[in-house]
């Protein structure tokens, strides 16, 4: 992975705002010559920031970038839910890596934000697209009691937990959920979930929650996506503040996650229904060993797709699935 150092780090936020710095200035303010600067202002293309150089001005970003906040959500998510361990990066490689990465387990939940992740990753091995502070990278490490058995349908969990405030920030975007991972807007994929397990003992296990949100994309960043997509500029008017978005987030992700440890999915079916996007179609679902075609029945208590089949009904488990829409 590329890494940025701290006076990369400082450049980058002395440019944010997209107003043209002198070399001389930005030289002074970082503590380096005007040589370096224009080295480290090279540096940027790397992690897709596309800087403009003109003489007798200096340098600026091409496209202003809204960074998050992380003070600001520390204390939010403190006092209205829980203490938490924040971790923020500019640049990572994976938030879900940063949170397997953390050593024992956890002693309270820990988030990871990252505004750029060099090796994003989606289900199924996938590649997650996540340009600079165009999106929204999140990862909670979070202990669940009841060990792997208590497991089921989380990701159906943390999905309507994501709708909930996407729904609370902007009540005209119609966002959906298709099993067992996607967030939907009018058919073209908004976000995902992936979760992933960091270890087990005496009777709990650490989960990484892991969630994806496109913020603002230009077509270019999208490159290598191979379904429709759609953003949440494209789809709100008056878009939040990227800090206010993962706030809401985190606030709904943290709340569902203490209630799902003690009750599970089952309390969340309903409010699943609601969001469910599969429910009454015909759908085909791939995984390594058999495909199968029918129509979707919603979900059951465990978070298992019901799928009437000409065999008859099938429940169908989460893992390395796919499923289409016909």
């Amino acid at each position: 992975m590329s890494t940025l150092k701290e006076a990369d780090q400082q450049l980058i936020r002395l440019l944010a705002d997209g107003q043209f710095r002198s070399g001389s200035q930005l030289g002074e303010l970082l503590g380096i010559s005007r040589a370096a600067v224009w080295k480290r202002a090279q540096r940027l293309s790397d992690f897709g920031l596309a800087l403009e150089s003109v003489k007798g001005k200096g340098y600026r970003l091409a496209q202003p970038v809204e960074l998050l906040d992380p003070e600001f959500l520390q204390h939010y998510l403190s006092r209205t839910v829980c203490p938490v361990d924040l971790h923020y990066s500019l640049i990572t490689d994976s938030t879900n890596a940063d949170a397997l990465a953390v050593g024992g387990l956890a002693a309270r939940p820990a988030v990871f934000l990252a505004e750029c992740q060099m090796a994003g990753r989606g289900r199924r091995g996938r590649q997650w697209q996540s340009p600079f502070a165009a999106n929204h990278y999140l990862s909670i490490r979070y202990p669940i009691q009841g060990g792997f058995a208590a497991l089921g349908g989380l990701s159906l969990a943390v999905g309507v937990a994501v709708a909930d405030a996407l729904t609370a920030l902007c009540p005209e975007l119609a966002v959906g959920l298709k099993w067992p991972n996607d967030l939907l807007v009018n058919g073209a994929k908004l976000g995902g979930v992936l979760i992933e397990l960091a270890g087990e003992m005496e009777g709990r296990v650490d989960v990484v929650v892991g969630v994806g949100l496109n913020g603002r994309m230009t077509a270019a960043q999208a490159q290598g996506i191979d379904q429709r997509w759609t953003d949440l500029a494209s789809e709100i008017g008056d878009l939040p503040a990227r800090t206010e978005v993962v706030a809401k987030v985190l606030e709904h992700l943290l709340v569902m996650l203490a209630d799902f440890s003690s009750q599970g999915f089952a309390p969340l079916v309903s409010r699943y229904e609601r969001y469910d996007q599969v429910a009454g179609k015909t759908v085909k679902v791939q995984s390594a060993d058999q495909v199968l075609e029918g129509v979707a029945l919603g979900v059951s208590p465990d978070g298992a797709l019901q799928l009437e089949t000409a065999d008859g009904m099938k429940a169908l488990y989460g893992g390395e699935v796919s499923l289409r829409i016909q």
